[in-house]
Order: C-alpha cells, then sequence, then structure tokens
C-alpha cells in the first residue's frame, strides 16, 4: 500500500465556497447491473481486495472525473464503503482487520486520483462514505443516538486516519443514526456531511418531515454537519417540500437523485434497472440548482451512471 497522504482539504471544504461540484452515480448498479459483478448487498468495498476489482473502481471514477476537469467543476470523491461497517462486512465474511484495511485502501485510491486529475479549477475532495448500519430504505430498528454515535466512530476514526477530508453519512432514514454520526465525527474532529433517504412524498422513510430532521440533528450536536444531501429520490418526489429562503432549506447542498420515479419497494421488486431519462434529470436538476442556487454539488443515486450525470454537469453548467 502506497504511504499515506495528509487530508487537503480538511479545515476548508472548497464546496462551501460555492461553484459547481459534482459526484459520481449509483456506484454500486453500476458494478451489479452494467458491469455484472456479483455484490449481492451493494457490498463496492470488497473490490479492493484484489488487483482485479481495483482496476474497476478506478476505470469508474474515470469515467467521471473528467466531466469535472471539462466543465471547470470541482468534484467530490465518495469512497466506495457504503457497506464497509462491521455489520454489513460480516455479512460476507470480511473481519474487522481486514475491514480496516479495505476502508483505508479505499482512501488511498482515491488520493491516487486526485494527483492524477486534480488542478487549480478542479479540485477534488476526498470523502469518507459511511453508510447505514441496516437497510438504506428501511429504518427497520432504530438505534438509539449513543448507540449510532458508537457504532459508527470506528470507521470514522479509520478515515480519519486515513486522511480522508470529511465523512459523509449516505442513505440515512432516521434522525437517531444522523445525529449518532455527526456527534461521532464531531468528536474525531472531521468535518461531516449527512444525505437523507426521502421517500415519493419527500419525507424520510421514517415519516418525519426533511425540515424537522434537519432541525433536530443541527440542535443535537455541538458541530453540525456542514450541510445536508438528499439521495435516493427522484427530483418530483420532494422538490415540493423544499421551501424557498427557508433556513433549513439553506443547509441543503447535494443531490444524488434517483434516475427512477418508482418508489423505493417497486425498485426492489424491479427484475431490471430504470435507468428514467438522463436528459429530463439534468433539466430538474437545472430547475432545482436555479431556485436553490446554495445546491452545488451533483450527482447521482440507484440508476444512475455518468451518462447522468454529464447531462447533469451541461444542464447545471450552463444556469450556474
Amino acid at each position: 500500500m502506497p504511504p499515506m497522504q495528509k487530508p487537503k482539504y480538511r479545515h476548508a471544504l472548497p464546496q462551501l465556497a460555492g461553484g459547481l461540484f459534482l459526484t459520481d452515480g449509483g456506484l454500486e448498479t453500476t458494478l451489479i447491473f452494467h458491469e455484472g459483478w456479483d455484490l449481492p448487498h451493494g457490498e463496492a468495498f470488497v473490490l479492493l481486495k484484489d488487483a482485479r476489482g481495483k482496476a474497476a473502481l478506478r476505470a469508474y471514477f474515470d469515467r467521471y472525473v473528467p466531466m469535472a476537469v471539462e466543465a471547470g467543476a470541482g468534484f467530490v470523491l465518495e469512497s466506495p464503503t457504503w457497506r464497509a461497517n462491521p455489520d454489513w462486512a460480516a455479512k460476507v465474511g470480511v473481519d474487522r482487520e481486514t475491514l480496516a484495511a479495505l476502508n483505508t485502501e479505499a482512501i488511498v485510491l482515491l488520493m491516487e486520483i486526485r494527483s492524477a486529475y486534480e488542478a487549480p479549477a478542479t479540485p477534488l475532495v476526498v470523502s469518507g462514505c459511511v453508510g447505514p448500519r441496516g437497510d438504506g430504505y428501511d429504518p427497520g430498528h432504530l438505534m438509539s443516538v449513543a448507540a449510532a454515535q458508537d457504532y459508527h466512530a470506528w470507521q470514522i476514526g479509520v478515515f480519519r486516519e486515513a486522511g480522508a477530508d470529511f465523512v459523509s453519512a449516505i442513505t440515512m432514514t432516521n434522525v437517531n443514526e444522523a445525529t449518532g454520526f455527526a456527534r461521532a465525527a464531531a468528536a474525531a474532529d472531521m468535518p461531516s456531511v449527512v444525505s437523507f433517504t426521502l421517500e415519493t412524498d419527500g419525507r424520510l422513510p421514517t415519516g418525519q418531515a426533511l425540515s424537522e430532521a434537519i432541525a433536530e440533528v443541527d440542535g443535537a450536536v455541538s458541530r453540525p454537519p456542514a450541510y445536508y444531501m438528499i439521495n435516493c429520490a427522484h427530483p418530483t418526489h420532494f422538490d415540493h417540500a423544499l421551501e424557498p429562503g427557508a433556513a433549513w432549506t439553506m443547509r441543503l447542498r447535494g443531490l444524488r437523485a434517483n434516475s427512477s420515479k418508482r418508489s423505493h419497494q417497486e425498485l426492489d421488486n424491479a427484475p431490471e434497472l430504470d435507468v428514467g431519462n438522463p436528459v429530463e434529470l439534468g433539466t430538474q436538476y437545472r430547475d432545482l440548482v436555479q431556485r436553490f442556487p446554495q445546491i452545488n454539488v451533483l450527482g447521482g443515486c440507484c440508476g444512475t451512471d455518468h451518462r447522468h450525470v454529464n447531462c447533469i454537469a451541461s444542464a447545471c453548467r450552463m444556469a450556474a
């Protein structure tokens, strides 16, 4: 493993200063449906075990980062570690020591990509991706805030030592887990981002309004997240729920929408991937960015790939 580097942007995340930042699309759906990898739990992190898997991950990011270079935009490099926590790792037979090494290897890979592509007009920010302990659609059994803090602290600590610039909690379904994550990040002196899964009604899977969830997390943490994101929902599911000029809406800086307008249950039961309409999705992102110009970190979630992000980049670059 190459020697680890120091974090570059941990104390000044460039996306907070504005400007367009892209990020990737649906990594796991791309690997499974387009490339044929057998990942029954979406455990992309296991690809870091060998050269073939690492090459696949590198090729994946090599399709995305040049879009940011061409657009003169920044890029958030999200580590392929959404399932790389102890509970999910145990399902695929990965022990804690190996898991720590793979989480570290994920950050090393992103730093190699940064070294290859970064330019003054294209800052590349390295995020350690933390997924939910359970399912990203269904909140299931809710942990207490304290239990969530204790659980996620381990992976956050690995990312800190590996040199990640910040940590992102992706597909958070409930406030308890999001708050515990944010507290663990604050205790580790790591900037954090929380991205909530939303249902077709624009609410969290628990039924809570997004406005209430953001306010609750912000009020329960000594060092609140740097910003919030929306993921795992189509723009038509949540655009009506956003309030122009509201304080909570201003805390939103990122979108990672699904390609499909289907519900989570429909997606789970669908035999094929619904890629939706990439051009239409780009237009919908543009309309949201025009209404909420603070939203500047743009990528995709389930069903999206580099085609969707390319359409998003083209549409939103013109809107900037």
